[in-house]
């Protein structure tokens, strides 16, 4: 049986307005009686690139079903970042398992230093200026679920310099700090 050979990252605009990527496409195995089971697992990310992004895993016994599977869980996992013009407001670092993801932001015209399914996360959550560093396990899956809890840690600058009883423009990176002063 000849089996389709996929793109490992593929990228397709459905009508929503919310952009997919397929991260990963894996077979797997489940060992049984009369042998192995095997199916594939897809790992894809959605969003809008305005700050809402989502992740899903589908397995399934064919591709095209299990990248549906996907697509439908990412669109119900959908959540909002905090994003602070085309970077982050500030440093985060996300851990799951063994992988560990860093992030730092950058100045206007950097790019997104990324690689794999941290960059796949990042261009679809619609970052375009920032730095990061995966650390640990190269477990696809982990990275990816370490960059969504570096992104969910990340913080307003409105509403973290209110907590700490400061102005928002004293908590803006170095070079957003310098334009004003200019």
């Amino acid at each position: 049986m000849a089996e389709k050979k996929f793109e490992k990252q593929q990228q397709f605009e459905p009508q929503d307005g919310f952009e997919e990527r397929v991260i990963e496409i894996a077979r797997v195995a489940k060992v049984v009686k009369g042998g192995r089971r095997f199916q594939f697992r897809v790992t894809v990310v959605v969003g809008d690139k305005k700050g809402t992004v989502g992740m899903g895993v589908g397995k399934a016994n064919a591709v095209p079903d299990a990248m549906r599977k996907a697509s439908e869980r990412a669109r119900k996992d959908l959540r909002v970042m905090n994003l602070f013009n085309t970077t982050i407001p500030h440093e985060s670092l996300g851990k799951v398992a063994g992988a560990r993801v860093f992030m730092k932001p950058a100045s206007a015209g950097t790019g997104v230093i990324a690689a794999g399914g941290v960059r796949a996360v990042l261009e679809v959550a619609g970052v375009r200026d920032i730095l990061t560093k995966s650390m640990g396990s190269a477990n696809v899956l982990n990275v990816v679920m370490a960059t969504f809890g570096a992104l969910d840690g990340l913080r307003s600058p409105a509403v973290e310099a209110a907590r700490r009883g400061k102005r928002a423009d004293e908590l803006m990176p170095f070079w957003e700090r310098r334009k004003k002063h200019a």
